[in-house]
Protein backbone atom coordinates (compact mmCIF):
# COMPACT_ATOMS: atom_id res chain seq x y z
CA UNK A 1 0.00 0.00 0.00
CA UNK A 2 1.10 3.52 -0.83
CA UNK A 3 2.69 5.07 2.24
CA UNK A 4 2.03 8.80 2.70
CA UNK A 5 2.33 11.53 5.72
CA UNK A 6 0.17 12.33 8.77
CA UNK A 7 1.39 15.72 9.60
CA UNK A 8 -0.75 17.94 12.40
CA UNK A 9 0.53 21.14 14.44
CA UNK A 10 -0.67 22.84 17.52
CA UNK A 11 0.66 25.82 19.32
CA UNK A 12 3.14 23.57 20.58
CA UNK A 13 4.61 21.26 18.44
CA UNK A 14 3.89 19.57 15.01
CA UNK A 15 3.80 15.73 14.16
CA UNK A 16 4.95 14.02 11.09
CA UNK A 17 4.22 10.71 10.22
CA UNK A 18 4.32 7.97 8.28
CA UNK A 19 1.46 5.75 7.63
CA UNK A 20 -0.81 4.55 4.85
CA UNK A 21 -2.89 6.66 2.49
CA UNK A 22 -6.13 4.66 3.39
CA UNK A 23 -6.26 4.50 6.82
CA UNK A 24 -9.75 4.72 8.55
CA UNK A 25 -10.81 5.18 10.84
CA UNK A 26 -9.67 8.80 12.09
CA UNK A 27 -8.82 6.99 15.24
CA UNK A 28 -5.94 4.64 13.37
CA UNK A 29 -4.32 7.49 13.00
CA UNK A 30 -0.64 8.35 14.53
CA UNK A 31 -1.89 12.10 14.53
CA UNK A 32 -4.95 12.73 16.60
CA UNK A 33 -6.31 15.14 19.13
CA UNK A 34 -6.34 14.93 22.55
CA UNK A 35 -8.81 17.58 23.13
CA UNK A 36 -10.41 19.67 20.29
CA UNK A 37 -11.51 18.67 16.84
CA UNK A 38 -8.94 18.10 13.91
CA UNK A 39 -9.91 19.39 9.93
CA UNK A 40 -8.51 16.79 7.56
CA UNK A 41 -7.03 18.39 4.18
CA UNK A 42 -5.37 16.25 1.72
CA UNK A 43 -3.21 17.04 -1.14
CA UNK A 44 -1.84 14.27 -3.48
CA UNK A 45 -0.31 11.78 -0.53
CA UNK A 46 -0.07 14.18 2.37
CA UNK A 47 -3.01 14.61 4.49
CA UNK A 48 -2.66 17.83 7.17
CA UNK A 49 -4.65 17.43 10.29
CA UNK A 50 -5.64 21.01 11.22
CA UNK A 51 -7.18 22.32 14.53
CA UNK A 52 -10.70 23.73 14.23
CA UNK A 53 -11.00 27.10 16.15
CA UNK A 54 -13.37 25.92 19.52
CA UNK A 55 -17.15 27.04 19.42
CA UNK A 56 -16.47 29.03 22.41
CA UNK A 57 -19.87 27.32 23.71
CA UNK A 58 -20.06 27.09 27.46
CA UNK A 59 -21.17 24.64 29.87
CA UNK A 60 -25.00 26.63 30.17
CA UNK A 61 -24.93 26.65 26.19
CA UNK A 62 -24.61 23.17 26.71
CA UNK A 63 -26.97 22.47 29.46
CA UNK A 64 -29.63 24.19 27.15
CA UNK A 65 -29.29 22.23 23.96
CA UNK A 66 -29.37 19.08 26.46
CA UNK A 67 -32.65 20.28 27.95
CA UNK A 68 -34.68 21.38 24.41
CA UNK A 69 -33.21 17.69 23.01
CA UNK A 70 -34.23 15.43 26.09
CA UNK A 71 -37.46 17.44 26.01
CA UNK A 72 -39.30 15.56 22.97
CA UNK A 73 -37.35 12.50 23.99
CA UNK A 74 -39.17 12.40 27.18
CA UNK A 75 -42.57 13.35 25.47
CA UNK A 76 -42.24 10.11 23.10
CA UNK A 77 -41.15 7.41 25.91
CA UNK A 78 -44.07 8.50 27.94
CA UNK A 79 -46.54 8.47 25.17
CA UNK A 80 -44.81 4.61 24.12
CA UNK A 81 -45.60 3.90 27.92
CA UNK A 82 -49.05 5.51 28.02
CA UNK A 83 -49.62 3.19 24.57
CA UNK A 84 -48.35 -0.12 26.52
CA UNK A 85 -45.70 -0.17 24.64
CA UNK A 86 -41.86 -1.09 25.93
CA UNK A 87 -40.12 2.60 27.19
CA UNK A 88 -37.29 1.52 28.75
CA UNK A 89 -35.42 0.61 25.14
CA UNK A 90 -36.47 4.07 23.93
CA UNK A 91 -35.28 5.74 27.57
CA UNK A 92 -31.73 3.95 27.36
CA UNK A 93 -31.00 5.44 23.78
CA UNK A 94 -32.37 8.51 24.03
CA UNK A 95 -30.08 8.71 27.87
CA UNK A 96 -27.05 8.03 24.99
CA UNK A 97 -27.92 10.61 22.70
CA UNK A 98 -27.80 12.99 25.17
CA UNK A 99 -24.31 12.24 26.54
CA UNK A 100 -23.31 11.68 23.22
CA UNK A 101 -24.44 15.59 21.73
CA UNK A 102 -23.47 17.03 25.34
CA UNK A 103 -19.60 15.24 24.94
CA UNK A 104 -19.33 16.12 21.13
CA UNK A 105 -20.07 19.77 21.92
CA UNK A 106 -17.40 20.09 24.91
CA UNK A 107 -14.79 18.38 22.98
CA UNK A 108 -15.84 21.34 19.87
CA UNK A 109 -15.93 23.92 22.66
CA UNK A 110 -12.25 23.35 23.56
CA UNK A 111 -8.93 24.17 21.91
CA UNK A 112 -7.30 21.55 19.33
CA UNK A 113 -3.95 20.00 21.09
CA UNK A 114 -2.11 17.23 19.63
CA UNK A 115 -1.67 13.97 21.46
CA UNK A 116 2.37 13.08 21.55
CA UNK A 117 2.08 9.61 19.00
CA UNK A 118 3.67 6.57 21.32
CA UNK A 119 5.31 5.01 18.40
CA UNK A 120 8.85 5.96 17.90
CA UNK A 121 8.28 6.63 13.65
CA UNK A 122 6.75 9.41 14.53
CA UNK A 123 8.46 12.76 14.76
CA UNK A 124 8.15 15.39 16.82
CA UNK A 125 8.97 18.89 16.45
CA UNK A 126 8.98 21.11 19.34
CA UNK A 127 11.30 23.88 18.86
CA UNK A 128 10.14 26.71 16.93
CA UNK A 129 13.09 27.23 14.60
CA UNK A 130 12.39 23.55 13.21
CA UNK A 131 8.88 23.90 13.13
CA UNK A 132 9.45 26.94 11.29
CA UNK A 133 11.67 25.14 8.65
CA UNK A 134 9.11 22.04 8.24
CA UNK A 135 6.21 24.88 7.88
CA UNK A 136 7.91 26.69 5.25
CA UNK A 137 8.82 23.27 3.12
CA UNK A 138 5.24 22.19 3.61
CA UNK A 139 3.64 25.63 1.92
CA UNK A 140 6.55 25.16 -1.11
CA UNK A 141 5.51 22.03 -1.40
CA UNK A 142 1.48 22.91 -2.11
CA UNK A 143 3.00 25.57 -4.96
CA UNK A 144 4.64 22.69 -6.65
CA UNK A 145 1.49 20.80 -6.59
CA UNK A 146 -0.47 23.78 -7.83
CA UNK A 147 1.35 23.81 -10.72
CA UNK A 148 0.83 20.45 -12.09
CA UNK A 149 -1.84 21.19 -14.42
CA UNK A 150 0.16 23.55 -16.18
CA UNK A 151 3.16 21.08 -16.64
CA UNK A 152 1.06 18.04 -18.14
CA UNK A 153 3.23 16.33 -20.09
CA UNK A 154 6.17 17.21 -18.62
CA UNK A 155 5.94 15.61 -15.43
CA UNK A 156 4.36 12.42 -13.96
CA UNK A 157 2.62 13.47 -11.43
CA UNK A 158 2.14 10.25 -9.55
CA UNK A 159 5.98 10.10 -9.51
CA UNK A 160 6.11 13.83 -8.68
CA UNK A 161 4.06 13.15 -5.39
CA UNK A 162 6.00 10.52 -4.23
CA UNK A 163 8.90 12.36 -4.74
CA UNK A 164 7.47 15.49 -3.11
CA UNK A 165 6.28 13.37 0.19
CA UNK A 166 9.64 11.54 0.14
CA UNK A 167 11.66 14.24 0.42
CA UNK A 168 9.49 16.24 2.95
CA UNK A 169 9.63 12.34 5.40
CA UNK A 170 13.60 13.33 5.06
CA UNK A 171 13.33 16.53 6.20
CA UNK A 172 11.19 16.18 9.07
CA UNK A 173 13.82 13.59 9.97
CA UNK A 174 16.56 15.84 9.77
CA UNK A 175 15.13 18.54 11.70
CA UNK A 176 13.89 16.18 14.31
CA UNK A 177 17.95 14.86 14.69
CA UNK A 178 18.72 18.83 14.67
CA UNK A 179 15.97 19.56 17.35
CA UNK A 180 18.04 16.75 19.83
CA UNK A 181 21.37 18.56 18.57
CA UNK A 182 20.08 22.04 19.95
CA UNK A 183 19.10 20.63 22.77
CA UNK A 184 22.31 18.98 23.11
CA UNK A 185 24.28 21.81 22.43
CA UNK A 186 22.79 24.05 25.17
CA UNK A 187 23.55 21.26 28.01
CA UNK A 188 27.06 21.60 26.40
CA UNK A 189 27.45 25.15 26.56
CA UNK A 190 25.81 25.25 29.97
CA UNK A 191 28.85 23.31 31.29
CA UNK A 192 31.11 25.02 29.39
CA UNK A 193 32.31 27.64 31.84
CA UNK A 194 32.11 25.34 34.84
CA UNK A 195 34.72 25.85 37.58
CA UNK A 196 37.17 22.50 37.04
CA UNK A 197 40.74 22.37 35.75
CA UNK A 198 41.47 22.69 31.91
CA UNK A 199 43.01 19.47 31.77
CA UNK A 200 40.32 17.69 34.11
CA UNK A 201 39.28 14.28 31.72
CA UNK A 202 35.25 15.42 32.46
CA UNK A 203 36.28 18.92 30.70
CA UNK A 204 38.14 17.22 28.12
CA UNK A 205 35.39 14.88 27.12
CA UNK A 206 32.77 17.64 27.42
CA UNK A 207 34.92 19.76 24.96
CA UNK A 208 35.10 16.80 22.38
CA UNK A 209 31.67 16.08 22.65
CA UNK A 210 31.12 19.61 22.04
CA UNK A 211 33.18 19.49 18.51
CA UNK A 212 31.25 16.13 17.44
CA UNK A 213 27.90 18.25 18.53
CA UNK A 214 28.77 20.67 16.11
CA UNK A 215 29.74 18.84 13.34
CA UNK A 216 27.10 17.18 13.09
CA UNK A 217 24.77 20.32 13.94
CA UNK A 218 26.20 22.08 10.86
CA UNK A 219 25.17 18.58 8.58
CA UNK A 220 22.05 18.57 9.35
CA UNK A 221 21.77 22.13 8.70
CA UNK A 222 22.84 21.78 5.20
CA UNK A 223 21.33 18.63 4.86
CA UNK A 224 17.80 20.64 5.81
CA UNK A 225 18.85 23.66 3.95
CA UNK A 226 19.22 21.29 0.52
CA UNK A 227 15.93 19.77 0.88
CA UNK A 228 14.41 22.94 1.50
CA UNK A 229 16.09 24.85 -1.73
CA UNK A 230 14.97 21.57 -4.14
CA UNK A 231 11.33 21.98 -3.15
CA UNK A 232 11.81 25.68 -3.90
CA UNK A 233 13.58 25.40 -6.46
CA UNK A 234 10.59 23.00 -8.31
CA UNK A 235 8.13 25.80 -7.17
CA UNK A 236 9.72 28.11 -8.71
CA UNK A 237 10.43 26.86 -11.45
CA UNK A 238 6.81 25.29 -12.03
CA UNK A 239 5.49 28.59 -11.54
CA UNK A 240 7.87 30.32 -13.67
CA UNK A 241 7.06 27.99 -16.13
CA UNK A 242 3.23 28.67 -16.38
CA UNK A 243 3.56 32.37 -16.34
CA UNK A 244 6.02 31.74 -19.45
CA UNK A 245 2.90 29.77 -20.81
CA UNK A 246 0.30 31.89 -19.98
CA UNK A 247 2.59 35.24 -21.86
CA UNK A 248 3.58 33.22 -25.09
CA UNK A 249 -0.47 31.96 -25.03
CA UNK A 250 -1.45 35.64 -24.83
CA UNK A 251 1.41 36.64 -27.36
CA UNK A 252 -0.23 34.10 -30.02
CA UNK A 253 -3.62 35.27 -29.25
CA UNK A 254 -2.41 39.01 -30.62
CA UNK A 255 -0.67 37.93 -33.20
CA UNK A 256 -3.55 36.11 -34.87
CA UNK A 257 -5.74 38.63 -34.10
CA UNK A 258 -3.69 41.49 -35.50
CA UNK A 259 -3.17 38.89 -38.62
CA UNK A 260 -6.79 39.06 -39.27
CA UNK A 261 -7.08 42.71 -38.88
CA UNK A 262 -4.69 43.60 -41.21
CA UNK A 263 -5.93 40.80 -43.43
CA UNK A 264 -3.14 39.02 -44.03
CA UNK A 265 -2.33 34.82 -42.68
CA UNK A 266 -1.24 34.74 -39.57
CA UNK A 267 2.58 32.66 -39.11
CA UNK A 268 2.40 31.41 -36.21
CA UNK A 269 6.06 32.14 -34.17
CA UNK A 270 5.08 31.78 -30.89
CA UNK A 271 7.92 31.58 -28.18
CA UNK A 272 10.10 28.94 -27.58
CA UNK A 273 10.17 26.98 -24.15
CA UNK A 274 12.76 24.21 -24.47
CA UNK A 275 15.37 26.22 -22.21
CA UNK A 276 12.68 26.66 -19.68
CA UNK A 277 11.04 23.03 -19.92
CA UNK A 278 14.89 21.99 -19.30
CA UNK A 279 15.07 23.93 -16.17
CA UNK A 280 11.86 22.27 -14.94
CA UNK A 281 13.33 18.55 -15.60
CA UNK A 282 15.99 19.56 -13.66
CA UNK A 283 14.41 20.85 -10.74
CA UNK A 284 12.05 17.64 -10.45
CA UNK A 285 15.21 15.69 -11.17
CA UNK A 286 16.88 17.49 -8.39
CA UNK A 287 14.00 17.04 -5.86
CA UNK A 288 13.73 12.95 -6.61
CA UNK A 289 17.67 12.47 -5.81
Amino acid sequence: MTQGLRIGADAEKMIVAVCPVKTYPLRSYPVKARTGRLRRQRTGTVTELLPVPPTGRGRDARVTTAARLALPLLFLCAFLGAAGLSWWLPASLSVLLIVAVWRRQARAAAPAVLAVPRDTASRVLWTEPERAAFGRALAASHRVRRTWPALAGMIDPVEADRSLTRSLDELATVLARRQELRRLRGSLDAVRGADIPADSPARIAADLQRERADELWHETGAAANRIIAAIDAAARAGEGFARELRVAATARHAERTLARVAGVPAVESGPELADRTAIVISAYRDLAA
